[in-house]
């Protein structure tokens, strides 16, 4: 394969009505936000997909599936362990995420990668996958057990799938806790025209409610591994506030508060925003340390085996 044939292909863009919000906030601001947050969003939560490939590695030659690729960090270096004889296909929902990866791609020259738009809870994921992985990129689904259901059709007889997911909130405290900060000053507006990112980062939290979904998806061998790491938010306490102001849980919460469809509570929002960002600092201050901010994060390595 050439290194930029997939860009030569024509998207199959299929959404579900109810993911059609999350697929307009993930191509839209989130997009824009995930770009401006990459370091942190996608080369500082490294460790938990390391760790997940060492449990499950994928098989020299093989075929795989990346879930929510994003910009394709994933994709990469699934790629690199598959070797030049297998190929990794990332899909996503956000078409700007996926113009990001093709080009990407394209520029470094991995040849073994080719890139998909999409909604994976409906779309032609195709077949012959040895196996499917995502970090961070199966929480979203308004379905979750038609999503998973699809994947686990598209994998062989015995292919696996690993997906990295959040733990509970009290375990993230460098997300939880500025969203409690915010909460003492903001409520979520009752209407708004900004769209949602959909069901949250914590919606595969519960151990029992996750593995319930693979095996109503499907799935048989579900295990689930728990992965902590010292996440680093950024060099300093500022760029951390930064961070938890624009994704996430509080990031949310104060994106929506100040497009409230009810004007006074817009701008009752944004005159707040200073108070807003003296409180998380405070909040935030005993994660700074010498070489950046960092606080613990914690999430579930999940695995499922189709049928054989």
């Amino acid at each position: 394969m050439e290194p930029n044939a997939s860009a030569q292909e024509t998207d199959q863009v299929a959404i579900a009505p109810t993911n059609e919000e999350a697929a307009e906030a993930w191509g839209g601001v989130l997009f824009d936000r995930w770009l401006q947050f990459r370091d942190v969003v996608t080369t500082q939560i490294s460790p938990f997909s390391e760790e997940a490939l060492r449990l499950y590695p994928p098989p020299a030659g093989g075929k795989v599936l990346d879930i929510g690729c994003g910009l394709g960090d994933t994709t990469t270096r699934l790629a690199e362990l598959v070797g030049p004889e297998g190929e990794v296909v990332g899909i996503d929902v956000g078409e700007r995420f996926i113009e990001a990866a093709r080009s990407e791609a394209a520029d470094a020259g991995v040849a073994n990668v080719r890139y998909l738009v999409g909604d994976v809870q409906v779309a032609d994921l195709g077949g012959g996958f040895d196996c499917a992985f995502a970090r961070f990129g199966t929480m979203f689904f308004a379905s979750p057990v038609a999503a998973l259901r699809n994947v686990r059709e598209a994998l062989v007889p015995g292919g696996r799938l690993c997906m990295i997911v959040w733990r509970r909130k009290l375990d993230n405290e460098w997300l939880h806790r500025g969203e409690r900060v915010v909460e003492e000053f903001l409520a979520k507006p009752e209407e708004t025209d900004e769209p949602t990112c959909g069901p949250g980062p914590f919606s595969m939290a519960n151990a029992d409610t996750t593995t319930d979904i693979l095996v109503h998806a499907g799935y048989e061998e579900v295990a689930m591994h728990r992965c902590d790491i010292p996440y680093r938010m950024g060099d300093d306490v500022d760029q951390a506030i930064d961070l938890v102001m624009a994704i996430g849980p509080a990031g949310e919460l104060i994106r929506l508060a100040m497009a409230d469809a009810d004007r006074e509570a817009a701008e009752r929002a944004t005159r707040l925003r200073p108070q807003i960002e003296a409180a998380l600092r405070e909040a935030y201050s005993e994660f700074a340390g010498a070489d950046g901010a960092r606080a613990n994060a914690s999430a579930w390595i999940v695995s499922g085996v189709a049928p054989g």
